[in-house]
């Protein structure tokens, strides 16, 4: 059995910096930001990446708002992160000094069994250990400094953080149980009426209410000969429709099942739409890196402008994922899973693929003779050679000179030339770039031995 995903929770008073430092781990600005208190109300979710690592952060709303009634629903909201937690990291403010209320959070976090971290933000343009030192009254071990609004010392934070957590057991490679297939969406989409179709057996409960999974529930099937192994999930609710702790829980339980899947199919309530919290979704399942299909239920239910009118939408929305296979399936009448089994074993092949060192540098040579990378400053970049540097997802690593002033544009441009070289559908794909020295020497391939 695979260890889970590790969660790390952000806690702390209002106005901190917890949002500032969740985008700033997560390299995203999917938490509100805004220099008033009390901006962050529930939980938000992300997934931060150092090298080969992982992990879910979770940001929590702020502890002592004025307000009793919002304050006592972020105490719950943390208390419930807190029972999800791997480590906590508890966020003070440096400019502020120490106050009550830190010292009252410190209390109610003495009791975790899991490791507890303080940090002091908004320590730029001062001495760490100055910045930090009245916060050693916390009696918490020494506290780290950072800026989390300009970046400073975050990288050392991951590291540490890193170094001190469980490893997730991310290894995808060992195929022995089969392919393992994640299902996860919202309530009431369908999910366990796919899986109890794909099992051929009414083995998960079922009935017309949403909520009734409230856990991860695995069994293993054959579909033409190959085996997988299946996790329904519960569904997951927009966040500020999330009443019940154990609907809580179980969005942690999804992406912990998605972090140990080779594929995870996203299902959609056709009678519903694609809606914002199905975006995200999506955006999590990438962002760890996982192969994704999309799967439409209930589309037997849609008359033929509604089902135009959803496709349009789809299209527009999702223009960002066009890699990714988009299936329209009733799970209840069986139509359209034969397509949907085809579309989850191309994107398996595509995130597991080997991709030749070889082959990758003649498809990168071919792309710039194409389309060269414009020059800058009169020197022109340079692209040497390619290869690849993991799988699940596939990774490839490029080599040249001046990579770092590639722009966004060229590398989606690199990206769509690899896609469509290997056929890489159904998974995301990552593109680093490295300026130095050749590491194969006169070793490597032909291709790059030639420049």
């Amino acid at each position: 059995m695979q260890p889970d995903l590790p969660v790390v929770v952000l806690v702390g008073r209002p106005n901190v910096g917890k949002s500032t430092l969740f985008n700033r781990l997560t390299d995203t600005r999917d938490a509100l930001v805004a220099d008033r208190p009390g901006v962050t109300r529930d939980r938000q979710y992300g997934v931060v990446r150092a090298g080969e690592r992982r992990f879910l952060v979770v940001d929590t709303g702020g502890l002592g708002v004025d307000d009793a009634e919002i304050d006592a629903l972020a105490a719950a909201q943390t208390d419930i992160a807190l029972a999800e937690a791997h480590a906590v990291v508890f966020l003070v403010d440096g400019r502020d000094g120490l106050l009550p209320g830190d010292l009252a959070i410190a209390d109610r976090l003495r009791h975790l069994t899991v490791p507890v971290y303080p940090v002091v933000n908004k320590t730029e343009g001062r001495i760490a250990e100055e910045a930090v030192a009245e916060f050693h009254a916390l009696g918490m071990g020494a506290p780290d400094a950072i800026s989390a609004s300009h970046g400073g010392r975050i990288e050392a934070l991951i590291q540490r953080l890193v170094a001190d957590l469980p490893p997730s057991g991310d290894d995808l490679d060992d195929g022995a149980a089969g392919t393992r297939l994640a299902v996860v969406g919202r309530p009431n989409a369908g999910k366990s009426t796919l899986v109890n179709r794909l099992l051929g057996e009414s083995r998960m409960l079922t009935m017309d209410a949403p909520g009734t999974t409230r856990d991860a529930v695995a069994a293993e099937f054959e579909h033409d000969g190959e085996r997988f192994r299946v996790v329904d999930t519960a569904g997951i609710r927009r966040r500020s429709r999330i009443e019940d702790p154990l609907e809580k829980f179980s969005v942690i339980k999804a992406m912990q099942a998605a972090e140990s899947a080779h594929i995870v199919v996203i299902m959609v309530d056709a009678q519903r739409g694609l809606e914002a919290q199905d975006v995200r979704l999506l955006g999590l399942m990438v962002d760890l890196g996982r192969a994704v299909v999309l799967a439409i239920n209930k589309w037997d239910g849609l008359d033929q402008e509604r089902r135009r009118a959803l496709r349009e939408d789809l299209r527009r929305r999702l223009v960002h994922l066009d890699f990714m296979t988009i299936c329209t399936i009733s799970a209840k009448h069986g139509s359209g899973l034969r397509e949907l089994m085809a579309a989850v074993r191309e994107a398996r092949d595509a995130a597991g693929a080997d991709l030749s060192t070889g082959a990758l540098t003649r498809v990168l040579e071919q792309a710039v003779l194409a389309h060269a990378p414009p020059a800058l400053h009169g020197r022109r970049i340079k692209l040497r050679y390619a290869h690849q540097g993991g799988r699940n997802p596939p990774r490839i690593v490029i080599h040249g000179n001046q990579t770092a002033r590639l722009s966004a544009e060229y590398k989606r441009y690199l990206m769509r030339r690899f896609r469509d070289a290997f056929g890489l559908r159904g998974t995301p794909v990552e593109l680093v770039f490295r300026t130095g020295e050749n590491p194969y020497g006169k070793r490597g391939p032909a291709s790059a031995r030639k420049r």
